[in-house]
């Protein structure tokens, strides 16, 4: 994929901060040490445009970036985070609840660490997407962390844990070796209708 444009376009809550224009909006989500903004900043190849934070759960907003003017990447605030206090996980429902409502979503990526067994907040987050019937696709992170035979393991026993179809695809990403980049610029590009472009 070529990255003509890559811009920060707002931080928002509330959804009238959302933007109009209607343009197709690519959601990712993930554990707050998933490493979902390094994620996403290795499949745009720019070094800092998702900010990488030492703290789990630190990002409360969600974040709109324009994609070569068509559509956006939305980082939604990592779930999970040990320290969340009961008010601080109810405003996290209330958001993902408006924002997936906002009819704007035309894929999902979920983002799970290759080296672990899914999370009750995890199955929660596979069970939301799935109630709600947007286009879903799984990425392993950190996939430069296990060998080729723990991988084929852990992917076993992830589709196991999520309940997944064998037909049903998990792709591992690493960002230091960017294994199967294209492939998921491909899927991505196919989710929201845009031709693939290397």
């Amino acid at each position: 994929m070529k990255i003509k444009s890559a811009k920060f376009i707002t931080s928002a809550v509330d959804p009238s901060v959302y933007p109009k224009d209607n343009l197709p909006q690519i959601v990712f989500a993930g554990r707050s040490n998933v490493g979902k903004s390094s994620f996403i900043n290795s499949m745009l190849n720019i070094k800092n445009l998702a900010r990488v934070s030492q703290t789990p759960g630190k990002t409360r907003l969600l974040n709109f970036f324009l994609i070569n003017e068509q559509f956006y990447f939305v980082d939604i605030p990592g779930y999970g985070y040990a320290k969340a206090s009961k008010v601080q996980l109810l405003d996290f429902s209330k958001m993902i609840e408006e924002y997936f409502a906002s009819g704007n979503i035309s894929l999902g990526v979920l983002l799970l660490d290759s080296r672990r067994i899914p999370s009750e907040d995890d199955l929660l987050m596979y069970e939301y997407f799935k109630a709600t019937k947007k286009k879903l696709l799984i990425i392993l992170t950190k996939a430069d962390k296990l060998s080729n035979n723990q991988l084929f393991n852990q992917k076993r026993l992830i589709k196991q844990s999520l309940g997944l179809e064998k037909s049903e695809m998990l792709l591992e990403y690493s960002t230091n070796s960017k294994v199967n980049h294209d492939l998921i610029w491909n899927l991505l590009l196919e989710g929201i209708g845009i031709d693939y472009e290397i």
